[in-house]
């Protein structure tokens, strides 16, 4: 099974084929340049340079969320359109559990953070155990506060990946808990951790097509909170 998986979910991107578990290339930037600029270009230059086809890719697989908003609409609207023409069947990844795959061959708690803003974090944890993962708890926005209480309670060494790994990082240790960031080159999620997620997600024939492919954000974005703030003040 061939997946071309993409990432656009934080100030990262990334382009990634894959065969079964195996990477056959990928194309990461972390350059400040925005998605919609560069996505489109780094698929088409990945299918050319590998010399594969949009056709022969079985799945199109992206990180739906959580995440940035425009990021994630980007990745998505990109898989959309990927996908239509051939009518491929589509693969709507959790971000969180995309990039615990990145880190499911260390073993044990795996606490993947995305800075949310607003004193939270975007968290799920799971526990990976012989190369797969048991997923510990839902993909949520909480506050690092109760999440610090959580990891503490659990008493287990956790392995922290995300952008919000260091700001984890501090707050565990000031709460006597013990983790350690993955480092700076595998810290970000990646295109190749979407699709490990997704070949999960074939396995257990939970795909579905273009027209079901939406974005997870797990949170009200700041224009939908103003609003119903208005529409709250408006009501009183």
């Amino acid at each position: 099974m061939k997946i071309l998986a993409i990432e656009t979910s934080a100030v990262t991107a990334s382009v990634a084929v894959t065969q079964e578990e195996t990477l056959l290339a990928q194309s990461f930037q972390n350059t400040g340049l925005t998605h919609s600029a560069t996505l489109m270009p780094m698929a088409a230059d990945l299918l050319k340079n590998t010399g594969l086809t949009l056709e022969e890719m079985d799945v199109i697989a992206v990180a739906v969320g959580p995440g940035s908003f425009t990021g994630v609409r980007i990745g998505v609207a990109a898989a959309k359109g990927l996908a239509w023409p051939g009518n491929k069947p589509c693969a709507p990844c959790s971000t969180l559990e995309s990039m615990a795959w990145q880190c499911a061959h260390l073993g044990g708690e795996i606490c993947p953070v995305m800075d949310a803003r607003r004193s939270q974090v975007y968290n799920a944890r799971f526990l990976a155990q012989g190369g797969g993962l048991t997923r510990l708890t839902p993909d949520r926005a909480i506050g690092l506060e109760e999440l610090v209480e959580e990891v503490r309670q659990s008493g287990e060494k956790q392995i922290l990946v995300g952008d919000g790994a260091r700001l984890c990082r501090d707050a565990f240790a000031a709460a006597g808990v013990e983790a350690v960031c993955m480092p700076p080159h595998l810290i970000y999620q990646t295109a190749w951790g979407v699709a490990r997620a997704a070949l999960e997600l074939a396995r257990a024939g939970e795909l579905v097509d273009a027209g079901r492919l939406n974005p997870h954000y797990h949170r009200l974005s700041q224009a939908e909170r103003e609003r119903l703030e208005r529409l709250s003040g408006t009501n009183s």
